[in-house]
């Protein structure tokens, strides 16, 4: 059975207990922690910057996943690596030098990774995806949690699988946006292996329950594998 992972996003946290929420993923089944950085122009919200990554890394037991909804990603790459980020997704709508930005990325120590927002077709990443360690599908428009997931993206992960086989690459690929409980399989059995979950996590009864149940999908017979 292909293993899938879990990473809750913190955007969706409620930031008056935010020690709670990282705890809470710290002692859950979850394999990242998804922090989504934007700038208000590349995106029309404005969230966290250096000093917050910093303070998750000092209290985070997993990794994190930093996705850069920015403009001029570069000039910020080494100082995001060094806040504790250990995975930095830019944005190729955001990179007129996309290779040269992934370079950097892994030349400052981090994973790298790229985003695709839902109107950019995956096969524009051909070129690039043997130089990656993972591509983040938007399945959503980004820039605000609790948006319907666009079923559009199923078809696109199906895609870009098919380019990761084809490469022989170890490219993971993530889904962010308005994924749950109801959507999970399909998105596994398309092909993805990382699925950002916000307001399904944060916002249900029990939140590492939630988590769980996320994980647990494919362990039965009947489920994908």
């Amino acid at each position: 059975m292909r293993r899938h992972f879990v990473a809750p996003s913190i955007l969706a946290a409620d930031f008056s207990k935010i020690n709670d929420a990282i705890d809470l993923i710290n002692s859950s089944e979850a394999d990242y922690i998804h922090v989504d950085v934007m700038d208000g122009v590349f995106v029309p919200n404005l969230t966290f910057g250096m000093l917050v990554v910093e303070g998750l890394k000092k209290v985070a037991q997993k990794p994190l996943d930093v996705h850069l909804m920015i403009v001029q990603p570069e000039k910020y790459v080494e100082a995001f690596q060094k806040a504790g980020a250990d995975i930095i997704s830019v944005h190729y709508e955001a990179c007129p030098h996309l290779h040269r930005v992934i370079q950097m990325i892994k030349h400052s120590g981090a994973k790298a990774g790229v985003a695709i927002n839902p109107h950019t077709n995956v096969e524009l990443l051909e070129d690039v995806l043997e130089d990656l360690d993972q591509v983040i599908i938007m399945s959503v428009n980004p820039g605000f949690g609790g948006q319907k997931f666009i079923y559009r993206t199923i078809p696109k992960v199906r895609k870009l699988k098919q380019m990761i086989n084809v490469q022989n690459t170890s490219t993971l690929i993530e889904i962010d946006g308005g994924v749950g409980l109801h959507n999970a399989e399909a998105i596994l059995q398309a092909g993805a292996d990382i699925l950002v979950a916000g307001s399904s996590v944060f916002k249900s009864k029990d939140p590492s329950k939630a988590i769980s149940e996320l994980k647990a999908i494919g362990s039965s017979k009947n489920s994908f594998v």
